[in-house]
């Protein structure tokens, strides 16, 4: 039986539509965060202070219309202020739960890396298991649920960064840029017409509708030769020298998701390798720790996933069975 696709990508057109109206420029990635989220996956971004990270996250909420919660990452946030606690109600005569900011669908970490590891850590099990663990109670936290994370690459004085294990639960990590000149005019224009702050961002879909959408995706299909092209290149990422730790098993089904959503966004039902290699960088340059001597090049990483995109044979098959 055939899948119609085109709902999904009718959904997806209109929700990039509405972000669009309120941030210029960045259709290729809100492109990867929207595919992002029909894959089920959370995503860090990192860029400089002032690129609209914090804006695109709230307008894709609404756009989805979904519960957003924005937590404020400083290195005195405690799990518990993240994650809620039990507190004494006198006037019951018993603890009840006060739930913490987590319990949203997507939550905005915002300077993720400014806290501390334990408080950082606190987002583990949620982002993994999706549900929360307070005083030996399970709780689950609601569907769809998003992380966004943010960090600043140029500021680590007093941050933390992410360890190995956190950076992997992130199906992308992605950088916005900054606008072009056109482009930043075309913001100062739409401010001067406006004549206000205030940014206006229509629903779209809702939260059960997202779901469903999620669920068209799992009938993409990837034949035999384009799995094979997803763990060679993920592979070649453990066997270059340049790489101290390659990408985990995690980075191949991060890589088969993604692929999927874009081919489904295309409206067909089978992955072709320019959707793997849509991805290939935004998937795996979070998970690659390089050689010592390269941790102060730039874009050392992106340089080694483009080299393995050249080097990993690309399979002849077209994609269809």
């Amino acid at each position: 039986m055939t899948t119609d696709f085109a709902p999904l990508a009718a959904v997806a057109t209109r929700i990039i539509s509405e972000v669009e109206r309120v941030v210029v420029g960045k259709r290729p990635q809100l492109t990867q965060m929207l595919a992002a989220m029909l894959g089920g996956g959370h995503i860090l971004l990192e860029d400089y202070p002032g690129l609209a990270k914090t804006l695109i996250a709230k307008s894709f909420a609404t756009a989805l219309g979904l519960e957003f919660k924005r937590i404020q990452f400083t290195p005195d946030l405690l799990p518990s202020d993240i994650t809620g606690s039990y507190v004494y109600d006198r006037s019951q005569g018993r603890f009840e739960l006060r739930k913490g900011p987590i319990f949203a669908h997507i939550i905005l970490a915002d300077e993720i890396n400014r806290a501390s590891p334990k408080t950082q850590s606190a987002l583990l099990e949620a982002m993994q298991e999706y549900q929360v663990t307070l005083e030996g109670e399970t709780l689950p936290l609601p569907q769809p649920f998003i992380v966004i994370a943010t960090q600043n690459p140029i500021e680590y004085e007093g941050t933390f960064p992410l360890p190995e294990a956190q950076l992997d639960r992130f199906l992308v990590k992605l950088g916005l840029g900054y606008p072009s000149i056109d482009e930043e005019q075309e913001i100062l224009r739409r401010r001067q017409e406006r004549r206000s702050d205030d940014l206006a961002v229509q629903q779209v879909t809702n939260a059960a509708e997202l779901l469903e959408l999620r669920e068209i995706v799992e009938a993409v299909y990837a034949v035999p030769d384009i799995q094979r092209y997803i763990v060679m290149l993920v592979n070649a990422t453990r066997n270059d020298r340049r790489v101290a730790v390659g990408a985990s098993p995690r980075g191949s089904l991060a890589l088969f998701r993604l692929a999927r959503v874009r081919a489904a966004l295309d409206c067909r039902e089978y992955v072709l390798p320019d959707d793997v290699k849509a991805f290939a960088k935004p998937a795996l340059i979070h998970r690659l720790m390089l050689e010592p001597n390269l941790w102060l090049q730039p874009r050392a990483a992106d340089e080694v996933i483009e080299m393995l995109l050249q080097q990993v044979p690309v399979p002849v098959s077209n994609g269809s069975r």
